[in-house]
C-alpha cells in the first residue's frame, strides 16, 4: 500500500506566506483599478451635467442660478423681488441648478438625480442643505437652513438628494439680485464667456466639492452650521476685501486676482468648514483622485481631470467675475 503524506507545518506556512503575499500585491493594485473606475464614473457624470447645462443655456440664453429662495415650498418658482442678502421666507427652502436639469423628477425627460452623484466620495455627494422629511437624507449632526436637525416636512431643498459638484461661481450666479448698494449678481450669457482670452474651452464650468471623510463638514459653514451644498465656489478673490467678494468697493480698475498659490491647501492640510475659507474658497474643491486632482468641466462641455493649483496656475476659471455687478475684471498679472 502507498503512504499518503501529509502537508508539514512548514510547507503549510510557506503556502500561507505566499498567498498573503499575493494579497498584498494585488489588494493596492484593485484599489487603484477601483479608484480609475469611480474617477471614469464621476468625470462622466459631470460630462452629462455639463451637456445639461449647455442645453439649458442654449434654451434660455444664461447659465442658472446657483440658488433662488423659493416662491413657495414645492415648486421650482422663484420671484426676482425676494433674492436679496436674507432668505425672505426660510421654511421655502432654496431652489438649486440641479433642479433646473433634472426637473424634480426621477425618471422625467431631465438628467436623473444620480447624475449628481460621484462614487469616490460619501454618500456619492453631500446632501441637501434643507435635507427635508427623509432622515436618511440627512447626515448625522446636521443642522438645516433653520438650524434645526430635526427631520421635517419644509423646508426641503428643490435640488438633487445627494450633490457632488459644485459650479463656478464666475458663471453660476448667486442670487444676489436685488441688491439696494454694493456689489450685487446677475445672470451671466455664453457670449460673455465665449469672449474670454480662453474661450468656452478654456474657463471651468464646474468641479467637485471636497469631501475631507468626516460626513461633510468640509462644506458646513463655521457660522450657520449648515451644510452648503447649495453654493457655488467663488475662484477670485478682491483686491482689496480678499475671500468678502461682494465687500469690494466698485472703483476704477480691475477688481478681483486669482489667490496666491500658496493659498490652495495640500489634502493633508484641509478639514472643516473649508466652504467659509478665510485664504480662497477654492479649498471647498474636491481631491479626491489620483495624486489630488479633481475632475473640471468646463464652458465646452469636456471635462479634465487635475490639481486645483494647476487650474490656478493657468488661470482657468475665467479673466472676468462675471456673475458680479460692477467692474468685474481680473487682474491676471498679479500674484
Amino acid at each position: 500500500m502507498k503512504r499518503r503524506h501529509a502537508f508539514t507545518l512548514i510547507e503549510l506556512l510557506v503556502v500561507i506566506s505566499v498567498i498573503a503575499l499575493l494579497i498584498g500585491i494585488l489588494l493596492p493594485a484593485l484599489g487603484r483599478a477601483r479608484e480609475v473606475a469611480n474617477q471614469t464614473k464621476c468625470a462622466a457624470n459631470l460630462k452629462s451635467v455639463a451637456a445639461a447645462v449647455s442645453m439649458y443655456t442654449y434654451d434660455n440664453d444664461v447659465f442658472p442660478l446657483s440658488y433662488a429662495y423659493g416662491a413657495d415650498k414645492t415648486s421650482g418658482d422663484w420671484r426676482p423681488e425676494d433674492q436679496k442678502s436674507g432668505h425672505p421666507n426660510p421654511e421655502n427652502g432654496y431652489v438649486h441648478w440641479s433642479f433646473t436639469l433634472y426637473d424634480g423628477q426621477d425618471g422625467g425627460s431631465g438628467l436623473p438625480e444620480e447624475a449628481f452623484q460621484c462614487p469616490s466620495v460619501l454618500e456619492g455627494g453631500a446632501p441637501r442643505t434643507n435635507p427635508g422629511p427623509d432622515p436618511n437624507d440627512w447626515e448625522p449632526g446636521q443642522v438645516n437652513g433653520l438650524g434645526s436637525s430635526v427631520p421635517t416636512e419644509f423646508p426641503k431643498d428643490r435640488q438633487a438628494k445627494r450633490m457632488a459638484y459644485t459650479g463656478n461661481a464666475a458663471i453660476f450666479p448667486r442670487n444676489k439680485l436685488n441688491v439696494a448698494r454694493g456689489r450685487g449678481n446677475h445672470f451671466v450669457r455664453s457670449s460673455d464667456v465665449e469672449s474670454a482670452i480662453r474661450g468656452a474651452s478654456g474657463v471651468i464650468l464646474a468641479t467637485e466639492f471636497y469631501d475631507n471623510g468626516d460626513r461633510w463638514t468640509s462644506i458646513t459653514s463655521s457660522r450657520r452650521g449648515e451644510m452648503q451644498s447649495h453654493r457655488s465656489i467663488e475662484p477670485f478673490i478682491g483686491v482689496n476685501a480678499g475671500v468678502k467678494v461682494y465687500l469690494e468697493p466698485i472703483t476704477d480698475g480691475l477688481s478681483y486676482v486669482y489667490p496666491p498659490l500658496s493659498d490652495i491647501l495640500d489634502p493633508k492640510d484641509l478639514g472643516q468648514h473649508e466652504i467659509n475659507n478665510t485664504l480662497t474658497r477654492l479649498n471647498a474643491v474636491g481631491r479626491h483622485h489620483g495624486k489630488g486632482k479633481a475632475n473640471f468641466a468646463f464652458v465646452d462641455g469636456h471635462v479634465d481631470a487635475m490639481t486645483v493649483r494647476k487650474t490656478v496656475a493657468k488661470q482657468l476659471w475665467g479673466d472676468k467675475f462675471y456673475t458680479m455687478t460692477g467692474n468685474n475684471g481680473v487682474d491676471l498679472n498679479a500674484n
